[in-house]
């Protein structure tokens, strides 16, 4: 499979789109053994704490960058001496407000030596859709500065490494990252937008695609990874308190008092994410695929 990356004369490297040609059937590189595998987790967050036990189980060694002195110091010779010598690296760094994709300035050029480098992007690439489906192979059109930001990351890094692969992650939940705790303490809205849906991905699920590419790796994939039902955010939070027996939250209007800016931006684009391709080249179907199956795992997981 190869991936053909093209652009539109004349535009500055913030608004430049992503043209992606996707062409099957992909033939697979071999397999990478995990046992013995030195792997990097650039930006140890809540998708890569998820993964290293994973991988540590597989027989990998794993080491994780820090902005703090340990492990590993994020932008550190050591940091650019393990991307040498790793045969496989998670990036979930986010792109910066002043730079687009710190990693890759940190790495200043950095070669390695690894099979597969994962990139965690987001759905915001694709912008506003009108409630459409969104897939792969279109073009980005964020909206949003950090949708832009986030195509321009990835941009960099499959023109930079052709063991790339991206993955454009939906909102991300699972246990101590999920509605109960703002239902409990009274403090959960539902923003009231009719016809607004919402993608969602639980993290077990992020972890086994992950796997799934790094045990099966291409050249230079794109993968959109979400539950594959989008839903109204409404309809989830009314869910989530019954399991727990709360109130339903109240609804407030999305130009209220209490809606932050930043919450209003969440509901400027609304779009649908397809997980057809990845469920064709990875052999992956997420394991909780609606959010009733994905609210109770969390429940079940944080059970004293």
């Amino acid at each position: 499979m190869s991936l053909r990356t093209r652009y539109k004369a004349g535009e500055s490297h913030a608004t430049m789109q992503l043209r992606v040609t996707l062409q099957l059937p992909r033939h697979a590189r071999p397999a990478i053994d995990l046992r013995g595998a030195r792997v990097l987790l650039i930006g140890e967050g809540y998708v890569a704490k998820a993964m290293r036990p994973v991988l540590e189980a597989a027989g990998a060694f794993v080491e994780a960058t820090s902005r703090e002195r340990r492990p590993l110091l994020f932008g550190s010779p050591d940091m650019r001496d393990a991307f040498l010598n790793a045969d496989i690296v998670l990036v979930s760094v986010p792109p910066g407000r002043e730079r687009a994709e710190p990693t890759l300035y940190r790495l200043g050029g950095r070669s390695t030596r690894a099979r597969w480098i994962g990139y965690l992007s987001a759905t915001s690439v694709y912008g506003d859709r009108g409630g459409q489906w969104a897939f792969e192979g279109e073009a980005p059109t964020p909206s949003l500065a950090r949708g832009r930001r986030r195509a321009d990351a990835e941009l960099m890094w499959l023109e930079r490494y052709a063991q790339t692969h991206v993955f454009r992650l939906a909102g991300i939940y699972g246990p101590g990252r999920s509605p109960f705790a703002k239902l409990r303490e009274g403090t959960a809205r539902i923003i009231d937008k009719p016809g607004h849906v919402v993608n969602r991905i639980h993290v077990d699920d992020i972890v086994s695609a992950l796997m799934a590419s790094i045990t099966r790796p291409g050249a230079q994939d794109i993968f959109n990874i979400a539950d594959g039902h989008p839903a109204p955010p409404g309809d989830v939070l009314r869910h989530a308190a019954a399991l727990i027996g709360a109130d339903a939250p109240p609804v407030v209007a999305l130009d209220g008092p209490d809606v932050s800016v930043m919450a209003q931006s969440f509901y400027a684009e609304t779009k649908r994410i397809d997980i057809g391709r990845a469920r064709r080249v990875l052999g992956w179907s997420p394991r909780h695929p609606t959010y009733q199956e994905g609210l109770r795992a969390v429940l079940d997981a944080e059970a004293p």
